[in-house]
């Protein structure tokens, strides 16, 4: 849901014989962006008790408010796009702006409705996260408000996850607060994207990556996690920072347009390492080698979609 760069979507390797509208409604949603959704659940799942069936329908109601955000992203910016962006779905007119604001509308619907068949508590964090997409997309995004916006609505999608476990959403706080302060990060990085800019929030959110790093590799685990589990802490929080790290650097010390949507795309990337470090960390290891797994899909979808 970061603000999209100007040639979003057209990176020149789109796949033949693809069928164009198809296509057109896979860089609207960010389609591989999506992959870096399942983790913020599982996630919440792992800190808050045990992942269980009703995770799934957590998921699935994360994936729905996502797409929901990624097109109202898209309805709320078609102005602006028309000018900045062109090639973007509604201003080329590949999709329909009322196409673009019925999906978002459906998806929300069909997000809570998941949240719902999930129990109250589900539906207690499902209600406010949709609220804030919505806001962010129509209200927020330019204000200073935004990026705090974008990082409650990430640590919200990761109680989503918690309010399905067994004990609730308090175990998860950490773990939500965590992932909130990385987007934060990333989504007041995103305000340089199309024209560049000062150095100041990259080099702000290359010290959140080191501290969220060094805090994941300090102190004990959870209790209920088995032995070799701070390993796997350490490797996935490893590749978290240098997925994060290294394209921010380049930003600092170049905030040029290029550099900075590269550092946002890192940005977006690691939050699935960052994910399963934290799953790790609760002691679910399964469902955080699973979490991590989604990674390498994410990474061949962006070479034919931009994930910004």
């Amino acid at each position: 849901m970061t603000t999209p760069h100007p040639d979003a979507g057209t990176t020149g390797r789109e796949p033949r014989g693809a069928a164009p509208h198809l296509l057109a409604w896979a860089e609207l949603l960010r389609l591989p962006a999506l992959f870096t959704v399942p983790g913020d659940a599982l996630a919440g799942a792992a800190a808050g008790g045990r992942p269980g069936p009703r995770t799934l329908l957590a998921v699935g109601c994360s994936l729905c408010l996502y797409e929901a955000g990624m097109a109202l992203n898209d309805w709320a910016d078609q102005a602006e796009d028309a000018v900045d962006r062109p090639r973007r779905p509604l201003p080329s007119g590949r999709v329909r702006p009322a196409a673009a604001l019925a999906a978002a509308g459906a998806l929300t619907a069909a997000g809570l409705g998941l949240a719902a068949r999930a129990g109250g508590r589900a539906l207690t964090v499902a209600v406010p996260l949709a609220a804030t997409v919505w806001a962010y997309d129509l209200v927020l995004k330019r204000t200073p408000a935004g990026p705090a916006a974008m990082a409650a609505a990430r640590g919200l999608d990761l109680l989503l996850g918690a309010a399905v476990s067994g004990r609730g959403v308090r175990q998860a706080l950490p773990s939500a607060a965590a992932l909130a302060t990385h987007t934060l990060a990333v989504t007041a990085v995103s305000r340089g994207e199309t024209r560049g800019g000062s150095p100041v929030a990259p080099l702000a959110a290359l010290a959140a990556t080191g501290a969220l790093a060094w805090a994941l590799t300090r102190g004990p685990a959870s209790d209920r996690a088995p032995r070799g589990a701070a390993h796997i802490v350490g490797v996935l929080t490893a590749v978290y920072a240098e997925t994060s790290a290294r394209p921010l650097l380049h930003a600092v010390l170049n905030p040029s347009p290029p550099l900075v949507q590269r550092a946002v795309g890192g940005g977006i990337r690691a939050m699935i390492p960052l994910q399963a470090a934290l799953t790790a960390r609760s002691g679910a290891l399964t469902s955080a080698l699973l979490t991590a797994a989604l990674a390498p899909a994410a990474g061949r979808f962006a070479k034919k979609v931009s994930v910004t």
